[in-house]
């Protein structure tokens, strides 16, 4: 058989139609891993250890392990039991007596890991070449970094080696590796992938991170993994409305708003092809419908400092504390300085930190709840492995630009393929953008990836395999309801918030069929309107379909005030959808708006 790069889904497919078989696949997929030159791996299994899982999956019917198969790879800061756990250091070294939460769940789940991926040592570091077992490189070109610290693990799936990998971020190591290598980078909110397992870098932040080819594959993994651990005390239930069917692929971006930092918050890094590349992405979502708006991100940038410049550095201590103190000389130098700082920082300068950290959360929340989510390029630029090991401190810095905020402020984030440049030595390179918004947005984020990676159709990783198209994804409407509202919970309007807290999605802008009046009703605050069927007299009227979870329907019925209820109303394309509306005898005593054709215009005309 050829050696050939596979989605998780079409690996499936090959093995059901008997394309060959989980033996013959893994079997090849562990020679090219244990033959790989990028420097990827710190250890593999063996033959025998490979023969186990098969004959443990001869055991099960494929129909029922949704990762019956599937090799992936995890970054060696994330225990198997099979290998020891190194963290990038030969010496901390340690075997493990069990395997991590994460990577029991897919394992469990028929998925077969092939091995202990390199990393930036201790996970401290966003370049890829702060490892002695060698800097990995970049799937394009190897003279350039691939990435860190999650850098094996991101290339590993890049070449084809393995259909997913297990990474960790704290200030970026699930994205910019992704963006450097033309593949998706999920960091999911916080606390919904165990860390039970992972060697800590900041253990008030770490995530564990996935990579894969195709937004498909990531919300079948994040169904997979992200189950709740009780025994992380860091560890967070998912929301219903967060779940694996809200993942929806979107057709277009219309009347969603994406936030943009201004120009003069934006950086490159003197590097003109990644700001052009990042022109087009944005021109890119305008085209696909968008609505962008500029925000001052200054507020993401400063919080992001935090991190290294920060207290913060000292959990990073606190992680290897008594590894470190009885011999520094075993890290890698530029560990040593950047951990080594953290000694200068005390209680008083945390505290200080925290209370300066919560100020600009305050800030941040609030632009992040005024657009669907927020675009910002993964990385400015990117650098050759020859340059970071002469400036490993600046260079490095420059690869957080972007990301080092997100798990400070509580965020989900992922990075999609957004294109490709010729660096300075001629070859390839690949770029990224990251859309990120609130916690347990990730199915949102998720879905709009889906519609820029199909737009973008780019090849997977670094293979010639093109993109396939998205599965289609199993409907929700059994969990939800949309309606149509007309006025206080317009977006942006009073009482709007009543849906966004129970994880209402705003699916689109429109205008009723022409046959409703709109009145002004009598009372408040906040002023409400009503809107009445008049077939004879009506015309139509601005209102926005939500999508609103089934389970808090109950609770947003009970703050419904007469005369004011829940009934149909018919859109301008003729489809009938939920809607408030209003009893007839409310009229007598209200003003008849209906000419401004919605609550926004006649509000405005107050």
């Amino acid at each position: 058989m050829t050696t050939s790069t596979y989605t998780i889904s079409q690996l499936r497919e090959a093995y059901l139609s008997k394309q060959f078989s989980a033996k013959q696949y893994l079997e090849q997929q562990l020679a090219a891993v244990k033959s790989d030159i990028n420097n990827c791996w710190i250890s593999t299994i063996s033959e025998q250890q490979l023969a186990d899982y098969l004959a443990a999956l001869e055991q099960q019917d494929i129909a029922e392990l949704p990762l019956f198969g599937v090799p992936f790879a995890i970054k060696d800061n994330i225990d198997l039991a099979a290998l020891p756990t190194t963290a990038g250091c030969k010496e901390y070294s340690y075997q493990p007596s069990d395997n991590a939460f994460v990577v029991k769940q897919l394992i469990a789940a028929g998925a077969v890991p092939l091995g202990k991926t390199n990393l930036d040592q201790f996970a401290t570091g966003l370049v890829g070449t702060r490892s002695p077992w060698g800097a990995v490189k970049n799937s394009f070109d190897p003279r350039m970094i691939s990435g860190g610290s999650s850098s094996g693990s991101a290339v590993s799936v890049a070449l084809g080696q393995v259909c997913f990998s297990l990474g960790t971020d704290t200030a970026g190591s699930g994205r910019v590796p992704a963006a450097l290598n033309n593949i998706l980078g999920l960091k999911a909110t916080k606390g919904l992938l165990s860390c039970s397992g992972v060697v800590p870098a900041c253990k008030s932040l770490d995530c564990v991170t996935l990579f894969a080819h195709t937004s498909d594959d990531l919300n079948l993994l994040l169904d997979v993994a992200g189950q709740y651990d009780a025994d992380d005390c860091y560890a967070r239930p998912n929301q219903k409305a967060n779940q694996s069917q809200y993942y929806q692929p979107l057709q277009e971006l219309t009347s969603l708003k994406i936030g943009v930092p201004k120009a003069s918050n934006l950086a490159f890094f003197d590097n003109p092809e990644t700001e052009k590349l990042f022109e087009q992405s944005l021109k890119q979502l305008e085209r696909l419908g968008a609505e962008l708006v500029e925000i001052d991100f200054e507020p993401f940038l400063a919080a992001a400092k935090l991190l290294y410049e920060g207290p913060w550095v000292a959990e990073r201590y606190a992680a290897i504390q008594e590894f470190f103190e009885k011999d520094p000389s075993q890290c890698l130098p530029v560990i040593q300085t950047i951990i080594g700082g953290a000694t200068k920082h005390n209680a008083v300068d945390a505290f200080k930190a925290f209370y300066q950290l919560q100020a600009y959360k305050v800030v941040c929340d609030e632009l992040v709840k005024q657009v669907d989510a927020i675009v910002t390029p993964t990385a400015g630029s990117s650098y050759s492995i020859a340059q970071l090991q002469d400036d490993p401190i600046q260079l490095n810095s420059n690869m957080g630009y972007y990301t080092n905020f997100m798990n400070l402020l509580d965020y989900s984030a992922i990075s999609v393929p957004a294109g490709f440049y010729q660096n300075k030595q001629g070859n390839t390179q690949s770029f990224g953008i990251t859309l990120f918004s609130d916690a347990y947005c990730d199915r949102k984020i998720l879905s709009m990836a889906a519609l820029v990676q199909q737009d973008n159709g780019f090849n997977l990783g670094a293979s010639k395999q093109a993109l396939p198209a998205l599965q289609t994804p199993e409907s929700i409407e059994d969990d939800y309801m949309d309606l149509a509202v007309c006025g206080a919970h317009l977006s942006g309007l009073p009482l709007n918030f009543q849906l966004t807290e129970r994880a209402g999605q705003l699916v689109n802008a429109t205008q009723s069929a022409s046959a409703y009046k709109l009145y002004a009703l009598a009372g408040g605050p906040p002023a409400r309107p009503g809107m009445i069927r008049d077939e004879e007299h009506g015309v139509a009227i601005e209102v926005e379909v939500w999508r609103l979870p089934k389970q808090h329907l109950g609770s947003f019925l009970l703050g419904i005030p007469h005369p004011l209820g829940l009934g149909k109303i018919e859109l301008a394309d003729g489809s009938w959808v939920n809607s408030f509306i209003c009893e007839g005898y409310a009229t007598t005593t209200a003003k008849d708006v209906s000419e401004f054709g919605g609550w926004r215009a006649y509000m405005a005309s107050l």
